[in-house]
């Protein structure tokens, strides 16, 4: 499946109208808030994968920031909302950028749809400065609760997710490019429902709260497996 408008109306995006509070919304402002607080203000941020540009959107006045994707159209779309930010038509697995070009570089969500990932982390690697920040997001297949949802687990839901792995694989990538972890945690329980002919709206509430609260408050603190992505942030050496 392509990477164009029908795939952005039909997968993460099809419940959002970009409104404020919604889950879109909240997830955006929590990875602004870790790039914020990690990363140096002022220097310059790549996005990769930024789709329709709202979360790199969030970060203009606090970077120089940067978006890449291979869609064209959604590229076009971002321009709406990130109107500061220099967007590139690229690959995460060729970027056309110097070495050492950023202080901070967002992937969230991009590496399961790659062909070669490790390909990817590696040009990320090159492409960021020593000292700097990599924020990356994945579906995690360390998940509690990914055995209870079998093959109905989200990360299994989306046809272009080619390559999910477990933790460790990704900690090794991160660690071939150069990078030292600094924070390992996950997004908590929202793919909701785990539990047979227990209304939908309950198991929201009481298996998506730790997530919730995470987001609000924007501290990271949920375990790995406590959740339905593996998030991490690393330093380059």
């Amino acid at each position: 499946m392509p990477f164009d408008e029908t795939y952005f109306s039909t997968h993460t995006y099809k419940d959002v109208s970009f409104a404020r509070f919604s889950q879109y919304w909240w997830s955006n402002r929590f990875y602004a808030i870790l790039a914020r607080r990690y990363g140096a203000k002022g220097t310059r941020l790549l996005e990769i994968g930024s789709g329709l540009g709202h979360l790199v959107g969030r970060l203009e006045r606090h970077f120089e920031t940067f978006a890449a994707d291979v869609n064209h159209w959604a590229l076009k779309q971002s321009l709406r909302v990130a109107g500061r930010t220099a967007h590139l038509a690229s690959s995460a697995e060729a970027l056309p950028f110097e070495d050492a070009a950023f202080g901070v570089v967002i992937i969230k969500h991009v590496v399961e749809h790659l062909p070669n990932p490790e390909r990817a982390i590696a040009e990320i690697g090159r492409v960021t400065a020593p000292g700097g920040i990599l924020l990356l997001a994945t579906p995690n297949l360390s998940s509690l609760l990914k055995p209870w949802k079998g093959e109905r687990w989200i990360g299994y839901q989306d046809p272009t997710h080619i390559s999910l792995k477990p933790p460790e694989e990704w900690l090794e990538m991160i660690r071939a490019a150069n990078f030292r972890l600094l924070r390992l945690f996950s997004d908590g329980f929202w793919d909701v429902p785990y539990i047979p002919l227990v209304p939908k709206q309950i198991q929201k509430l009481f298996f998506g709260a730790p997530g919730g609260f995470q987001a609000i408050t924007g501290f990271p603190f949920l375990p790995l497996k406590w959740g339905e992505s593996l998030i991490l942030i690393a330093r380059k050496t």
